[in-house]
C-alpha cells in the first residue's frame, strides 16, 4: 500500500505546470555560479530562463549579484543579462579581512519576494541559502507557491522543507548548460600531404 502511494503522485508534472500561473524568478547569482562550478558546466542563461519558466507566464526574472566595478568582463555580462530578459540587482563587493570579496543580497531577495506577492502565483527561487527560508515561508502563507532550484549538496534542508517543490540543478543540468562546441581536430595541410604520400608507398 505504501509503495502504491509512493508511485502515485498527487499531481502529474503537467498539472503542476498548469497550476503555476504567473511566475516570478529570483536568482542568487553567487549561489548559482558556485553550483555550476560544482557541476562542471557553464550556464546558458537563455536556456535557464526557458527551463525555469517552462511555458508559464513570466512576470519578471531577477538576478542578484555582487559586482566588481573594475571587472569589464563582468560588466559586459551584466549588460547582456539586462538586455536578455533579466532585471539585474547588484551590490558592490566588500573586501573581507581574509582578502576575499563578498556581497550578501539575501535581504534584497527577501524584500522583493515579499513586495511582489499578489503579482505572481509561483516564485522560483534559485538559491540554497537557508537564510531565505523565513521569507519563503512568509510568501507561502500569503498564498504563493514557491519552487526552490539549487544543487542538493549546497541547499539547506530548512529551505527545502518550506518550499512547495524542490528541483535539484543536477537533474536539469542538460537543459541549462551551454552546448559544447563540436570537437574539431586541426590537421595541418603538410601532415595530410605526408599521410597521403605514405599511403602511396
Amino acid at each position: 500500500m505504501f509503495n502504491q502511494m509512493d508511485n502515485d503522485a498527487l499531481f502529474t508534472p503537467e498539472q503542476v505546470l498548469e497550476n503555476r500561473g504567473r511566475v516570478a524568478i529570483f536568482i542568487d547569482g553567487s549561489n548559482l555560479f558556485y553550483a555550476a562550478l560544482q557541476l562542471g558546466i557553464e550556464i546558458d542563461y537563455t536556456k535557464l530562463l526557458c527551463r525555469l519558466t517552462s511555458g508559464s507566464r513570466l512576470l519578471r526574472s531577477f538576478f542578484y549579484t555582487g559586482v566588481d566595478r573594475a571587472n569589464e568582463k563582468q560588466q559586459g555580462f551584466l549588460l547582456w543579462m539586462r538586455r536578455n530578459g533579466y532585471r539585474v540587482i547588484s551590490k558592490d563587493l566588500v573586501q573581507l579581512p581574509d582578502g576575499s570579496k563578498k556581497a550578501n543580497l539575501d535581504v534584497e531577495i527577501a524584500v522583493d519576494m515579499m513586495a511582489l506577492v499578489g503579482s505572481y502565483d509561483t516564485a522560483v527561487l534559485v538559491s540554497g541559502d537557508g537564510d531565505l527560508a523565513y521569507a519563503v515561508d512568509a510568501v507561502s502563507y500569503r498564498g504563493a507557491r514557491v519552487e526552490v532550484v539549487s544543487l542538493r549538496s549546497m541547499t539547506s534542508d530548512s529551505l527545502i522543507n518550506v518550499s512547495d517543490r524542490y528541483i535539484d540543478l543536477d537533474a536539469i543540468k542538460e537543459d541549462i548548460q551551454k552546448t559544447p562546441r563540436q570537437n574539431y581536430t586541426y590537421r595541418p595541410l603538410s601532415s595530410i600531404g605526408l599521410a597521403d604520400e605514405s599511403d602511396h608507398d
